[in-house]
């Protein structure tokens, strides 16, 4: 059936049908499309052909030749079989066998002509000379599509169980030629020449059936090649015009603006026992703008561990409920939600604002609130804003897309602020968040010592006992993070149950005590307490420390088995320590 449209059906291609159609479904493959756009994992050259008397043991080679002889060996005392093909070139020969296959024998004919491409062995089952143990073999007929698996560069592709390499293989041959008249280029001539692009249909055909002149076969395995070049392109190219859809959008949605006297912005600013650094008040002052224009704020704020965003975000809230708006900030834990209720309801003691915490456990506050601060629970069914105006998300990464379109259909259209202290490059966060406008704090306030960061393996061990002495003694406080609560079968891995126990027996004259995510949250929070209070020197923990927890006093953090976390994590937890005057560790331990 021929290929009318990219969006065909594979099942109705040429060798496919209703079987094979449902095995390329489990590869993410049932439209022309998608098997355009399922590339090869690497790629192997074959285009070379070498004279059988050439042949050198280990080698993967291509050799052309005629069949000699065929032959079925049923090896009795051991019931197995071996199907013997000899080839012959003229100046040599090689046998290829195949281990309890007597079909093959059915396959092939004495004196048919066809190619071979194998790991070259000495001959160990019968004979003597060389042998290819189940070889790829490609006959050789007037047929211009015969060589697909040999004699070229040849791609190899992900497949399941059922649908073999080179069925797979043969599949994706019929439908890049059968397809290639309906590929259309899309990209405008300029874009193309600009970028030193080629066509779409040759790199769509390229990235999967190399031409041997000109393909590298290191670019094509590295991904680097200028037909994979071409595809990456579109894929951001694709993407870059939806976040710009995304961004008109919303441009386009009449926002609310928040323009009143600053009284209570200008309250809290004068209660301070700080001053603002000059990156908070450039950042604050962008945000100011946004709120004050009457389309919807869309902004992202980043800014390391203790930057200070939290002031700037009450600061933006405040300019929300001055104006008659509720502003709510979502946090992706409970810890971190109830850290926050408590510092901004100590940051506006004196301003007359009435602040909720709303988590799965608990509802707290006086009054109607006027900034509510929680979970994932402030976007449940019952809970419903009065006047919603301002969406404030910290670490914003951890929420999924939908969470947060969820939280901001709770009013009408109303300003978003999130923010994140992940270390995002530049370039990287206007691909990922181009629709958002950026704002960066990019200076520590006064006070806040740089964390002195350091990696050791478990050979230097006893340096971090060591440090933990030497720190606790002098009135520091210590972090050790495990990736692990309780082992898992893997030796490889040490839990933070068993490092406790361990620590508790090396350094018995220090308190330890230890959190995870397992425990009650009442019991959670008084470990939490006294670690806070100086009741506990060393903390063991997992992840649960990882945001909301502000001791000023602790000053090392230990992160075990730090390879097994992703760089977001590790920052985040080298965030808990430098928040006072002491001098500060992270010590990485891999």
């Amino acid at each position: 059936m021929p290929i009318g449209s990219l969006s065909d059906s594979v099942q109705y291609l040429k060798g496919v049908g209703p079987q094979r159609a449902k095995l390329l479904k489990k590869l993410g493959i049932t439209s022309v499309e998608d098997s355009l756009y399922y590339l090869p994992y690497r790629y192997e050259d074959r285009s070379s052909i070498k004279n059988i008397s050439r042949l050198a043991v280990n080698q993967r080679v291509s050799v052309r030749g005629r069949i000699a002889s065929l032959e079925l060996i049923n090896v009795r005392n051991r019931k197995f079989s071996i199907f013997e093909l000899t080839l012959t070139d003229g100046t040599g020969i090689v046998k290829a066998k195949w281990f309890n296959q007597p079909f093959m024998k059915k396959i092939f004919k004495r004196g048919q002509e066809l190619f071979l491409n194998g790991i070259v062995k000495i001959n160990k089952y019968h004979g003597v000379g060389y042998e290819m143990e189940s070889p790829e073999y490609e006959f050789i007929t007037d047929n211009a599509d015969s060589f697909i698996h040999t004699t070229r560069i040849v791609p190899f592709y992900r497949t399941t169980s059922g649908l073999g390499q080179k069925t797979l293989r043969t599949i994706m041959y019929a439908v890049l030629h059968e397809s290639l008249s309906i590929i259309h280029e899309f990209m405008p001539d300029d874009i193309l020449e600009r970028n030193a692009l080629v066509r779409l249909d040759k790199a769509v055909m390229n990235a999967h059936f190399p031409e041997t002149e000109g393909a590298g076969i290191e670019s094509l395995n590295s991904g680097r090649s200028e037909f994979h070049r071409r595809l990456a392109f579109d894929e951001l190219f694709i993407f870059q015009l939806g976040v710009a859809g995304i961004k008109r959008s919303i441009s386009e949605r009449r926002g609310i603006s928040f323009v009143s006297r600053p009284s209570l912005t200008t309250n809290l600013i004068d209660s301070l026992p700080f001053k603002l650094t000059a990156s908070q008040q450039k950042v604050m002052s962008d945000i100011f703008n946004d709120m004050e224009d009457s389309g919807p704020m869309n902004r992202l704020l980043q800014g390391d561990v203790g930057s200070g965003k939290t002031v700037v975000a009450v600061l933006a809230m405040l300019k929300a409920v001055e104006c008659g708006y509720q502003a709510v900030l979502m946090v992706p834990t409970e810890i971190l939600a109830q850290q926050h209720y408590f510092n901004i309801t100590c940051l506006l003691k004196d301003i007359n604002v009435n602040c909720m915490l709303v988590t799965s456990r608990t509802k707290e506050g006086n009054g109607s609130p006027d900034i509510l601060i929680g979970t994932h629970a402030l976007i449940q069914e019952g809970v419903a804003f009065d006047r919603l105006g301002l969406v404030v998300i910290d670490e914003q990464h951890r929420f999924g897309v939908r969470q947060r379109a969820l939280l901001r259909k709770k009013g009408r259209n109303p300003d978003v602020l999130v923010m994140t202290a992940t270390p995002i490059p530049r370039t990287l966060a206007m691909t990922l968040y181009g629709d958002l406008d950026h704002s960066r704090i990019n200076e520590l306030p006064p006070g806040r010592t740089p964390v002195e960061t350091h990696v050791i393996t478990e050979s230097e061990k006893q340096k971090l006992y060591d440090l933990i002495k030497r720190e606790v003694m002098s009135g520091g406080q210590v972090y050790v993070v495990y990736p692990l609560i309780e082992e898992d079968g893997n030796d490889a891995l040490h839990s933070a149950e068993l490092g406790c126990k361990a620590l508790k027996q090396q350094l018995p004259e220090f308190r330890t005590g230890l959190v995870h995510g397992k425990m009650k949250p009442e019991n959670r929070q008084e470990v939490m307490d006294d670690f806070n209070s100086g009741k506990i020197d060393i903390l063991v923990s997992t992840t649960v420390i990882e945001v909301g927890v502000d001791v000023p006093n602790a000053n090392v953090m230990i992160i075990v088995h730090a390879e097994r976390f992703g760089l977001s994590q590790l920052h985040q937890l080298r965030g808990r320590v430098g928040r006072g005057k002491r001098k500060s560790f992270c010590v990485l331990l891999v």
